[in-house]
């Protein structure tokens, strides 16, 4: 009896120190948990973001520069070429990209063998690497390739794509859009299949067409989606680098000089990686203001 009484004192004293340490095993598990993701945030993301920072305002020896590399860069006609050429190819991809990605999300929502079969098909792009892509288009854009055997199917004279300082940017714009479309359409598809049906069945029942059904039923419920593959987009168009290494190197006249190619230049070719820092930087804060002014116009459209 009086072990009994014994065992369970220690027991009413352990009692607390139990509690605690269960309550830091709560606290402690969802860290663990998060470590891997918090660790590869910090060593792939924030420290090369300071790191950039840092060496944009420095000098060739690492000195401090204030504002030098900036004040060159802004000063430079070939950075503003650069910028130009690389909103242009912004500006054009991601609209023509979003419009053409929900109009195969339209047309091939529905389930069946053949519409599932042609999303296969014009998902197949999205699976090959963007450099192979860059040579496969770079052999069809040739004066004896396929592009201009086809157009010359039709009666058109051959084009010289690449070569030529007007059609080169475009090129690579219906390059890019070529795997974009399909990966973008995949999203929409998604955001298409979580709109009930009893909508569109209701509104078939006032006597509301297709056209009026798309705009004013799938189009308000698709702003979500559409958010997400626009502002998505438009990083990934700044930041396209393969096609452009690969094809055209810039040229010609710099005409697909884009700002990620010309960053590269910077920091490799040319071995001024403070230049190429203030280059990086400059490019995210456009981005940002870009995505920014993105957000505030849809979330504009939602309050009205």
């Amino acid at each position: 009896m009086a072990m009994v009484t014994a065992y369970e004192k220690r027991i009413v004293r352990a009692a607390p120190i139990i509690r605690r340490l269960s309550k830091w095993r709560a606290a402690i598990a969802p860290l663990l948990f998060l470590a891997p993701a918090l660790v590869g945030l910090i060593a792939f993301r924030l420290l090369p973001a300071g790191w950039l920072v840092q060496q944009s305002f420095s000098g060739p020896d690492g000195e401090f520069a204030g504002l030098d590399n900036f004040e060159f860069l802004f000063a430079s006609p070939n950075f503003a070429k650069t910028m130009q050429a690389t909103l242009t190819f912004v500006v054009v991809t991601v609209p023509l990209q979003t419009v053409v990605a929900f109009g195969l999300a339209l047309l091939f929502v529905e389930n069946s063998r053949v519409i599932s079969l042609l999303r296969v098909l014009v998902f197949l792009p999205v699976l090959i690497p963007s450099s192979v892509a860059a040579i496969l288009w770079g052999a069809a854009y040739r004066p004896q390739g396929l592009a201009n055997a086809l157009l010359r199917s039709v009666g058109v004279s051959a084009q010289p794509f690449l070569a030529s300082p007007d059609q080169a940017l475009m090129s690579i714009t219906v390059m890019s859009s070529w795997i974009g479309c399909g990966f973008w359409m995949i999203f929409l598809i998604g955001g298409l299949k979580d709109i009930p049906r009893d909508l569109h069945e209701a509104a078939s029942i006032d006597g509301a067409g297709k056209l009026s059904s798309l705009w004013h039923i799938t189009v308000p419920l698709m702003r979500r989606p559409l958010a997400f593959v626009i502002v998505a987009d438009t990083v990934a168009a700044f930041l396209l680098f393969a096609p452009i290494a690969l094809l055209t190197r810039g040229g010609p006249n710099g005409s697909t000089q884009l700002i990620m190619y010309d960053v590269y230049q910077q920091a490799y070719f040319f071995n001024d990686l403070s230049l190429a820092a203030a280059e990086g930087l400059t490019l995210m804060v456009v981005m940002m203001g870009v995505i920014l002014i993105q957000f505030r116009l849809l979330s504009r459209e939602k309050q009205q």
